[in-house]
């Protein structure tokens, strides 16, 4: 290794790890921890054994670039292995989460289960078609009531906005955004309570407990891409002579629709898998309900809490059917993303000839 008149290592001309020593210490690190697991801590297990490895691979790569390679590489590397170990650390919940969704949800994720509801259903057999219904009916309606509110409110604060007014409406935007989910549903259910009655428990209940949680959330999104659009894009065609109502639907908004609808993706993302404003707002049926103004109506994430939190005799079948109901969530969610990046990339402005 060559080195300065020092003796320090010369970050011009000093060596180079080869390409599989990372992996070679990798594996080193990992057969030393699973010696470790086996004879102090009284038993081999996988997960720990790769715990260790990994906890002692980070100091060892990191001596021996410092020794090959010298202190500024040694640095890189040791930075580049704890943000790799950060991501994969993120990593294995989601990975973890999939996996026993899937093998789980699987063995239930048939044609019965979306062509049959629970009425009249003890033990196996049954399906969520019901509440696939009402997921879909009451987020579809939170929708129509929640975007255009909040695309309003975002283009006020970003192009009208002065003064106490908008000051507040951002205070009360921020407030929305922390509420607990629950209270949301006891705010559907009173106000339908002191309109209609009592009692009153419908998928329209649901959707206003759900897009009470979805407003702010379209109201920042919407509001962070309409103020990083550039000004000279509305100078310019003020100078046209362009009223500004005009610049707004015009240049503004499809310059960032793009952005806009990856927020308002987001936001039917963050509400359809909510379970407690449903519960009090929506309720519960194990029969088919497409009228959303009259009587209880079953949802996706309320079916899953019901069939594991109230089984039958035979929990097995309960168990699967909720597995399934997860399973069915997450695909609605990963759908909902291709959705919004196919209409992001259709609907993005064009930047070329």
């Amino acid at each position: 290794m060559t080195t300065l008149t020092t003796g320090k290592p010369n970050p011009l001309t000093a060596g180079k790890l080869p390409a599989f020593a990372p992996w070679l210490a990798l594996a080193g690190c990992v057969i030393v921890g699973a010696l470790i697991d086996a004879t102090a801590l009284g038993g081999f297990d996988p997960g720990t054994s790769l715990f260790l490895g990994a906890v002692l691979f980070v100091p060892v790569l990191y001596l021996l670039a410092r020794f090959v390679e010298g202190r500024r590489a040694a640095a890189d590397r040791l930075a580049t292995t704890l943000v790799s170990g950060a991501f994969l650390l993120a990593l294995l919940p989601l990975v973890s989460l999939l996996w026993e969704t899937l093998s789980n949800g699987l063995p239930r994720f048939d044609g019965t289960f979306f062509s049959w509801s629970m009425r009249n259903v003890i033990g196996d057999g049954g399906g969520a078609v019901h509440a696939l219904y009402g997921t879909l009916i009451v987020t579809g309606i939170a929708t129509l009531i929640a975007v255009p509110i909040g695309l309003l409110t975002a283009i006020y604060l970003v192009e009208y906005g002065r003064g106490p007014l908008a000051r507040g409406i951002t205070f009360f935007v921020d407030v929305m955004t922390g509420i607990p989910s629950i209270v949301a549903g006891l705010f559907a259910y009173a106000l339908m309570a002191l309109v209609f009655g009592p009692g009153t428990i419908t998928g329209f209940a649901g959707s206003l407990a759900l897009s009470v949680l979805m407003i702010p959330i379209v109201v920042r999104a919407t509001e962070e891409l309409l103020r990083i659009v550039p000004n000279e894009l509305r100078e310019a065609s003020y100078a046209l002579g362009v009223p500004k109502w005009r610049t707004i639907m015009s240049v503004v908004l499809p310059t960032a629709v793009s952005g806009i609808v990856s927020g308002v993706i987001l936001a039917i993302a963050r509400i359809i898998g909510e379970t407690a404003p449903l519960m009090i707002a929506a309720g519960f049926t194990n029969s088919i309900n497409t009228n959303p103004f009259a009587n209880p109506m079953m949802t996706l994430p309320v079916f899953v809490y019901d069939q594991y939190a109230h089984p039958g005799i035979e929990r097995i079948f309960y168990n699967e059917r909720a597995w399934a109901g997860a399973l069915t969530l997450i695909v609605l969610v990963m759908v909902l993303n291709l959705l919004g990046r196919f209409i992001a990339k259709r609907f993005a402005p064009k930047l070329g000839r």
